[in-house]
C-alpha cells in the first residue's frame, strides 16, 4: 500500500504525456520535460533536458551552441501556464488560448548550453481579473541562468484578437 508521501508525490509530478494534456505546445516548441512538484496556487518546478538535437542549436551558434534567451525565457513561460492550468483544476480546450503579455526584468546570467538540464523555479505573484503574474527564475548545476517577471492572460478564441486588458 502506498504511503501518503508516495501518492502525494504522484499527484505533484507531472511526466511528458501529462505535460502534453496542459499544454498545446509540441515539438519543437514543447520546452517543459518533467514537473518534479507543484502546489497549487503557488509554485512549480520542473526540467527542460538541453541535448544537441534542439532545432535553435543548427544556427545559435553551430561553432558554440547556446541556448537563446527567449527559448529560455519561452521555457519559463510555459511553467507559469502548467501552473496556472494545474491551479484552475483545468485543462486548456480548443476554445481557449494563453497570451504571453509581459517580461519585466529579465536577466541571463549564464548560457545554458547542450547537455545542461534546466530547472525552472516559478510562483505566482498574483491573479487578478484574468491577468497572472509570477516571478521566474531557471537555473543550471544550481546557478542562475536565468529570471523574470511574467505575464500570462487566457482569452476564448473569439476574444484573440482584443488586446489583452479588454
Amino acid at each position: 500500500m502506498n504511503s501518503p508521501e508516495t501518492i502525494h508525490q504522484k499527484m505533484s509530478s507531472l511526466d511528458i504525456n501529462q505535460i502534453k494534456e496542459y499544454l498545446p505546445h509540441r515539438y519543437p516548441l514543447l520546452l517543459v520535460d518533467r514537473v518534479l512538484h507543484w502546489e497549487s496556487g503557488k509554485t512549480i518546478t520542473a526540467i527542460k533536458n538541453v541535448t544537441i538535437n534542439e532545432e535553435f542549436f543548427n544556427g545559435h551558434f553551430p561553432h558554440k551552441p547556446v541556448m537563446p534567451g527567449v527559448m529560455m525565457i519561452e521555457a519559463l513561460a510555459q511553467t507559469a501556464a502548467l501552473l496556472s492550468f494545474l491551479t484552475m483544476g483545468q485543462k486548456p480546450d480548443d476554445k481557449a488560448i494563453v497570451y504571453f503579455i509581459g517580461i519585466d526584468g529579465a536577466r541571463f546570467k549564464r548560457p545554458v548550453e547542450p547537455g545542461d538540464q534546466l530547472r525552472m523555479e516559478v510562483e505566482i505573484i498574483r491573479a487578478a481579473r484574468g491577468i497572472w503574474k509570477y516571478k521566474a527564475k531557471g537555473s543550471v548545476d544550481g546557478q542562475t541562468a536565468v529570471e523574470a517577471e511574467l505575464m500570462c492572460t487566457m482569452r476564448n478564441v473569439s476574444d484573440a484578437s482584443q488586446p489583452a486588458g479588454q
